[in-house]
């Protein structure tokens, strides 16, 4: 039992509420977390987009979370200390996982640059979280730069940069590794929609 006086309040409710068969059967398909990780710039969110507009197209239901949007509502009170970034994958992780209880499709694309977060993050999903590492080089990154924010770190103006000034750890273990130096955005969104489709088990859409 927690130590904390107040979590003796707490009192969860679940047994009253619909199960997650229930609402996976009204969807049509079964909840799953797709946790997109790698630097800035190396096509997260790029790849997260393609794939859920295919999986739309095939009558899923999907959900986005973003790591820039989330710094704007739900996050907008994190920074990026090393307690912060922990902070930013709790609330992420958690968010995803209660979506995918109810049966939707989670996409998320949060640069998650240590493994440890990686490992948090997969604690906090269970069974449904997907590893996938949209891998591709800093200095790749750095030539790409789409949002700009390559130049401002090397101008002093982006503090605790990812790669930079704050390290990124690759990933040692078995994941899903989606290359963009060698393959496209949509080679690597193809990658991933074949990877589901098997997780899935569900027949491919007639065209």
């Amino acid at each position: 039992m927690s130590s904390d006086p107040a979590s003796r309040n707490i009192h969860p409710e679940t047994k009253r509420f619909l199960s997650r068969s229930d609402k996976e059967r009204l969807l049509g398909q079964a909840g799953r977390v797709y946790w997109l990780y790698g630097l800035s710039g190396s096509g997260k969110s790029t790849i997260a987009n393609l794939f859920e507009r295919t999986l739309h197209m095939e009558g899923r239901f999907t959900v986005i979370l973003d790591g820039d949007n989330l710094r704007t509502g739900l996050n907008a009170n994190l920074g990026f200390s090393d307690a912060d970034r922990a902070e930013n994958v709790r609330r992420v992780a958690e968010t995803a996982r209660l979506l995918a209880s109810a049966g939707i499709l989670v996409i998320v694309s949060v640069i998650t640059p240590r493994a440890a977060l990686r490992d948090a993050a997969r604690r906090i999903v269970g069974d449904d979280f997907c590893e996938v590492y949209v891998k591709a080089a800093f200095e790749t990154c750095a030539r790409r730069d789409p949002k700009g924010l390559y130049a401002k770190a090397s101008a002093g103006a982006v503090p605790s940069f990812t790669g930079r000034d704050s390290a990124f750890e690759a990933p040692a273990g078995n994941c899903v590794i989606l290359d963009t130096e060698t393959s496209s955005a949509e080679e690597c969104a193809a990658r991933l929609l074949q990877l589901h489709r098997t997780l899935d088990g569900r027949p491919t859409p007639a065209a």
